[in-house]
């Protein structure tokens, strides 16, 4: 009698274990504040295909950080008290990235919307119409893939389309990467197993390496990362996740223009 007494009091304790776990789960997955700000420990490399040695990468980070051709498509991002950020577009590797942010920019759909989440040594992130995370909806009206290349890093200046941790969730928001290169970071990237070749473009072009081959990254800043600068040194408060994120005056997008590029 006791055996079965006790037996059933480990599977209470189970069951409510699992509906604990869910309940966290869901709350989370509600919420498009990804990526998360990492400590410079958690730079494990797994998952992120960088253990491809034939990737070349000083040949792609530079093509990556070049000028836009005369004539390209580019977007000029008009944020108000600040300047002006100018970014240009990976269409052949993220072409469904690059279509839902230029339409969206076309359309207005970002005009009088905030970079909601700055966050100084990592990145800011805008393109929700509610403000505070969880809203924004891609053109096609549900989300879509990540589109994952490793010929594209997450370095200082990338564009980059967030999401939630479900799948098929990206919509309208984007972030860019404001992290300079550190000493101490490229220490971490050794020990966690990331190429040579990669540490080293990292030690130049600086970045956020955690996220990569994790968000679609389709542009990159060619002109205007002193803005983004800017921005990320505004006052803050606690967002409801728990880290001060959240600009204490809006940081608005005036609008977006897209434009072709000419020197």
């Amino acid at each position: 009698m006791k055996k079965i007494i006790c037996y059933l009091l480990i599977m209470l304790i189970l069951l409510s274990m699992l509906f604990c776990f869910s309940g966290c789960s869901n709350k989370e997955n509600s919420q498009v504040n990804i990526p998360k700000k990492t400590s410079n420990t958690n730079t494990s490399n797994t998952n992120n295909s960088t253990n491809n040695k034939e990737v070349d990468y000083k040949g792609n980070a530079e093509k990556q950080m070049s000028m836009p051709k005369e004539g390209e498509t580019v977007a000029i991002l008009h944020v108000k008290k600040f300047g002006d950020i100018k970014v240009k577009f990976f269409n052949d590797i993220a072409p469904k990235a690059v279509e839902n942010f230029i339409t969206h920019a076309k359309e207005g759909y970002y005009d009088g919307l905030t970079f909601h989440r700055v966050m100084e040594e990592f990145m800011i992130q805008g393109g929700d119409p509610k403000g505070d995370g969880t809203g924004g909806e891609s053109i096609w009206g549900s989300g879509f893939e990540t589109e994952l290349n490793n010929s594209v890093v997450p370095y200082r200046g990338a564009l980059c389309m967030a999401m939630s941790s479900l799948p098929n969730s990206i919509g309208s928001q984007f972030f860019i990467v404001q992290a300079n290169p550190s000493e101490t970071m490229g220490r971490y990237l050794k020990n966690g197993g990331y190429p040579t070749e990669l540490i080293e473009q990292y030690k130049e072009f600086g970045g956020y390496l955690s996220l990569y081959m994790q968000y679609t990254v389709f542009g990159q800043v060619y002109e205007g990362m002193n803005v983004v600068d800017e921005i990320v040194k505004v006052d803050k408060t606690m967002s409801s996740t728990g880290e001060e994120s959240v600009p204490v005056e809006d940081i608005i997008i005036e609008s977006i223009e897209v434009t072709n590029y000419s020197k």
